[in-house]
């Protein structure tokens, strides 16, 4: 009796794993994945910045193109970070850039955007964001530039931008870029019928393994252990002779 229930249970953990993929797109997926991939790397970005972070975007395999104007050159996802220390379910969003060119060759990036101010996310949330426009964005600091991050040109930034190339993570200058959501993405993915932001952050369904897996490394990144004070305990007292 016991394993008859055992084994039922376990088909149904299967069926409901298998419903919950119909609806997430191939190609979706292994966007979702990339983006974790990508967090693994997010140690050497200030932990401080990602702690208190209003959310974050990360676009994985961005292209930078000599002759592309105006196009299309990155698919991401961004995540809202909850006052409680989680991560929302990733939004789908495209990147545009204009004027991206004046280089040769084509280069292959990951781009991750640190959003400090709620404002400036909720712009990106509505569709359209006009990076170093309607938002103020700044290449992020690394290492000990972090302690100048509330100084000169990083106090005004809402947004940190970073790019990792060759393992590298560097900041990045993403000037009149512009980001949207992805509402096909979106659609495809989670099953929804609009695919606009707000019907993603209300989702309640089964769980998507590879959004789950983005979520749970996020909530994963640590900061620097807490050092805490050693006790000292005072030199018993002896009486002077």
């Amino acid at each position: 009796m016991i394993g008859a229930r055992l084994r039922l249970g376990a088909s149904v953990l299967v069926v409901t794993l298998a419903a919950s993929s119909l609806w997430a797109g191939h190609r979706e997926v292994k966007t979702v994945e990339s983006a974790a991939n990508v967090v693994q790397g997010l140690s050497v970005i200030p932990w401080g910045l990602l702690h208190n972070a209003a959310g974050v975007a990360i676009i994985p395999h961005a292209l930078k193109a000599a002759l592309v104007v105006d196009g299309e050159f990155g698919r991401g996802v961004i995540l809202i970070h909850e006052p409680d220390g989680r991560w929302s379910n990733p939004i789908f969003i495209t990147l545009h850039g204009g004027g991206i060119g004046g280089q040769a060759g084509i280069e292959s990036t990951d781009l991750v955007l640190v959003f400090r101010t709620r404002k400036a996310l909720d712009r990106a949330l509505q569709g359209k964001c006009s990076l170093g426009q309607e938002v103020s964005i700044a290449a992020g600091p690394i290492g000990r530039e972090a302690e100048l991050a509330t100084e000169g040109p990083f106090l005004k930034a809402e947004i940190f931008s970073y790019s990792r190339s060759r393992g590298l993570f560097t900041g990045v200058s993403l000037e009149r870029t512009r980001l949207h959501i992805d509402a096909h993405s979106n659609r495809a993915f989670y099953g929804l019928r609009a695919g606009d932001a707000r019907e993603v952050l209300a989702r309640r369904g089964n769980p998507i393994a590879a959004a789950e897996m983005l979520k749970a490394r996020l909530i994963g990144l640590k900061g620097p252990p807490n050092v805490q004070p050693v006790p000292v305990r005072p030199l018993p007292w002896y009486p002077i002779p």
